[in-house]
C-alpha cells in the first residue's frame, strides 16, 4: 500500500493543474497574408510575406513567445518589423521576444517619448515618426498615421492598403462599449480621430479588443461616442449632477453593445469628469454647478 501522503500529493497536484489558467491563443486568417492574433481579450494583427513578417503589438512575453514560435513553424520567415500602436503596456510589452539586430521597432514619437520617460519594460523603438509613415514589405504597403490625441500617448492607425484593412487599438471598439470610465481616453479626440479614419479606403476593421467589423460598424461606434458626448454635455450645461445625467441619458439604440447596462453609467461618469476637468466646465462662471 502506498503512503497516504502520496495520494494527498497527487490530489494537490491535480487540483493545481485543474485550477491553473489555460493559455488561450488563436491565429485567425484575414486576407492576403494578414492574420489576427487573439490573446484572451487582446488582439493584434500580423502580416506574412516572402520577405518577412510585420508584427503589431506583442502584448506580453508569454503571448509574444507563442506567436514567434507559430510564425517560425507555420511560415518560416523572419520578423522584419514590430509596430507599436501606442504606449500602453498591455499591448506593447513582450517585445523583447522579437528583439533581433535585423528587426526594426517602430512607434509614434509620443509613444516612444513615453516609453523612455516612464522606463517602460519593453524594447525602445528604432524609428519614430511625427505625422505618418509608409512601410513597404514585399508588395505590401502599410500606412501608419497619427490623428492627434485619442487614447494614451502616440496612438496611431495602421492601414494595410492592399488588404483594405484598418487596425486601431483602444479608441475604436466594435460590438462592445468603450472601457468603463474611459480612463486615458480623450473623448473629443476619439471623435476627431474616428471621423478622420472613416475617410480611408478600408472594408475590414480590426481593433485591439472585441470584434472584427466593417466601416459601417465603425461609423455606428462613432455615432455612439457623439451622442454620449452630446447628451452628457447638455446635461452638464443644464447644471445637472452626474447622477441626474446618468438617469436621463438615452442611448438605448446601442443596447446590443456588450456591457451596455453595466458600463453606460461609467461612460457617462467618465465624460462628465473630463468635461469638468479638461474642458474646465467645473469652474466656468456661466455653467451652473449641481447642488
Amino acid at each position: 500500500m502506498q503512503p497516504r501522503f502520496f495520494h494527498r500529493s497527487l490530489l494537490t497536484l491535480f487540483l493545481v493543474v485543474l485550477c491553473a489558467p489555460a493559455l488561450s491563443y488563436e491565429i485567425e486568417p484575414l486576407d492576403d497574408g494578414l492574420y489576427r492574433f487573439v490573446d484572451d481579450r487582446h488582439r493584434s494583427v500580423f502580416l506574412i510575406t516572402e520577405d518577412g513578417a510585420l508584427v503589431t503589438d506583442p502584448m506580453n512575453t508569454k503571448a509574444a513567445t507563442w506567436l514567434k514560435n507559430q510564425i517560425k513553424q507555420r511560415f518560416n520567415v523572419p520578423v522584419k518589423y514590430v509596430v507599436y500602436s501606442h504606449n500602453h503596456s498591455d499591448h506593447i510589452y513582450g517585445a523583447e521576444v522579437f528583439n533581433h539586430p535585423d528587426t526594426v521597432f517602430i512607434a509614434h514619437q509620443l509613444a516612444a517619448q513615453d516609453i523612455h520617460n516612464t522606463s517602460a519594460n519593453t524594447v525602445a523603438p528604432d524609428i519614430t515618426f511625427e505625422n505618418d509613415m509608409l512601410l513597404t514589405l514585399g508588395t505590401n504597403t502599410v500606412r501608419l498615421t497619427y490623428h492627434g490625441p485619442n487614447d494614451g500617448r502616440g496612438s496611431i492607425s495602421m492601414l494595410f492598403e492592399q488588404q483594405q484593412l484598418l487596425f486601431v487599438v483602444d479608441w475604436i471598439v466594435i460590438g462592445r462599449m468603450p472601457w468603463q470610465k474611459l480612463w486615458s481616453y480623450d473623448i473629443q479626440g476619439m471623435i476627431n480621430s474616428t471621423q478622420e479614419i472613416l475617410k480611408y479606403d478600408f472594408t475590414t476593421f480590426v481593433g485591439g479588443h472585441a470584434d472584427i467589423g466593417s466601416k459601417q460598424d465603425v461609423a455606428r461606434y462613432l455615432s455612439y461616442l457623439k451622442q454620449l458626448y452630446s447628451q452628457v454635455t447638455q446635461g452638464a450645461l443644464a447644471g445637472k449632477s452626474v447622477t441626474e445625467i446618468q438617469a436621463s441619458v438615452d442611448l438605448s439604440e446601442f443596447d446590443d453593445f456588450a456591457n451596455y447596462e453595466a458600463w453606460l453609467p461609467l461612460n457617462v461618469e467618465g465624460v462628465y469628469e473630463r468635461l469638468m476637468e479638461e474642458s474646465g466646465m467645473g469652474w466656468r462662471p456661466d455653467v451652473s454647478q449641481p447642488k
